[in-house]
């Protein structure tokens, strides 16, 4: 595969990629780093990706694996939380700054759940995968998916509504 078939091939997915090693790192800067090793690592197997039947589902076990090896390294203690890309712009003031503060709250509840239940949340509702292609990156069958992304949003709901209606974390 020269480089023009590769870049081809991977483009389509490259911000998934990304998006998915942010979740797991949380760092902008850990998450860029993430998916340039992954995209070396594809380029360096660039003769072996036709054997594969989605070449995006092994591109995101390879970047779920090598965040989880980051994750498990002494320089992942000192990453922090940088969200601020999810606000209305036609919402008032008081309104911006309340939604604000439930997204980084849903953030942090996301970042609390069991590692599983975090990369299926990340996988199902915000990179839209189907349940199937979820199964095949993560190893699971489609049940147990359902199972882990029901008891993810069922948590972050049950926290939602104890923040929202007592004003306590």
């Amino acid at each position: 595969m020269n480089q023009s078939e590769f870049l081809n091939t991977i483009k389509p997915f490259k911000d998934k990629l990304f998006r998915l090693a942010k979740r797991l790192l949380v760092s902008n800067e850990e998450a860029e780093d993430a998916t340039q090793d992954v995209l070396i690592k594809l380029w360096n197997k660039n003769d072996a990706l036709k054997e594969y039947g989605s070449v995006e589902a092994y591109a995101m076990t390879i970047t779920k694996n090598h965040c989880l090896d980051v994750l498990k390294s002494k320089r992942a203690t000192n990453l922090k939380i940088v969200h601020n890309n999810y606000t209305e712009q036609s919402a008032e003031l008081h309104k911006k700054i309340e939604d604000q503060d439930s997204l980084n709250w849903v953030e942090k509840w996301i970042n609390d759940l069991p590692e599983q239940q975090k990369l299926v949340i990340q996988m199902r509702d915000i990179e839209e995968y189907e349940f199937e292609k979820i199964a095949e990156v993560l190893g699971m069958n489609e049940t147990a998916v359902r199972v882990a992304l029901s008891r993810a949003r069922k948590a972050i709901r049950e926290k939602m509504i104890n923040t929202h209606n007592y004003g306590l974390q």
